[in-house]
């Protein structure tokens, strides 16, 4: 019965379209999701737009080449036509499949540039972020408001079950205006990692050494959760990224409470520090 119900699932997203809503969820994966998630930013919607003009493509090719196969397997056995022929050139065919591969491929390559382009051309940025990839969780700063903060799983990985997504909620969220272009600078602390939050369209390594740097415009308000895309050891799965996208005045009273939480606790670490290597001495 499971077998039928998956080939079920896989017919009705085959009949009803390759939309984005089909097997979808805003913000985070869903069971027996099939399609990406539900796009949240202007990259992330090019990227809808981009993949389903990739499957016209590739879905006409594969039906001209079925087509084909049936043409030969018919018009050409040994049956059918006793005495082969003896043609050895065609003019027109080979024009044809010389041009038509190079327009399909210009086809192709149009808008995978300029999904490129808006990838990673950054626009003047509104908000600045720096997410630092460690062994086993991401450190948030906000370089303008001069705080930073770790962010760590929130449910024990040992659970089965959880209030939160499991796997996906973190104790402290990274939160940003609705609108707002927001400028994510990437590195990592001790090993490559992967800053990926899917709704937005974006993933991009965190290299120790140096500092990599993406984007995003989050268009509506909501939770929108990521995780570490690069294998990066023991704890590799238990690394989420959460981002609370908000309205101006939410993000203004949040920005406030962070600056007296985070600085207290950055305090705190400081001080610790500082004992720490009075007492190594």
């Amino acid at each position: 019965m499971l077998v039928l119900r998956r080939l079920a699932a896989m017919a009705a997203l085959m009949v009803f379209g390759f939309g984005d809503a089909a097997f979808a969820a805003p913000g985070q994966p869903s069971p027996w999701e099939m399609t990406f998630q539900d796009a949240a930013t202007p990259v992330m919607e090019f990227i809808h737009q981009f993949h389903n003009w990739l499957l016209v493509i590739i879905t006409v090719i594969s039906l001209f080449v079925l087509a084909l196969l049936l043409i030969v397997i018919v018009r050409f056995n040994a049956k059918a036509n006793p005495n082969p022929s003896r043609t050895t050139h065609n003019t027109l065919i080979e024009v044809a499949w010389t041009l038509l591969p190079v327009i399909i491929l210009v086809a192709i390559a149009v808008p995978s540039f300029k999904l490129l382009f808006l990838q990673t051309v950054l626009p003047p940025a509104d908000l600045t972020i720096k997410a630092t990839g460690k062994q086993w969780y991401w450190s948030y700063a906000y370089p303008d408001s001069k705080f930073e903060f770790d962010s760590l799983l929130a449910c024990d990985p040992a659970r089965t079950k959880c209030e939160q997504p499991r796997l996906l909620a973190v104790d402290n969220e990274i939160v940003v205006p609705v609108n707002k272009n927001v400028r994510v600078q990437v590195i990592g602390a001790d090993v490559i990692h992967a800053f990926a939050v899917p709704s937005f369209g974006i993933k991009i390594d965190a290299v120790p050494g140096r500092l990599n740097e993406t984007w995003f415009k989050a268009t509506r308000e909501g939770m929108y959760y990521g995780q570490c895309s690069e294998l990066c050891g023991k704890d590799h799965a238990y690394m989420p990224i959460a981002v609370r996208v908000v309205s101006d005045k939410d993000y203004a009273t949040w920005l406030e409470q962070a600056k007296k939480k985070y600085a207290a606790i950055d305090g705190t670490r400081a001080a610790n520090m500082v004992a720490a290597n009075s007492a190594d001495k």
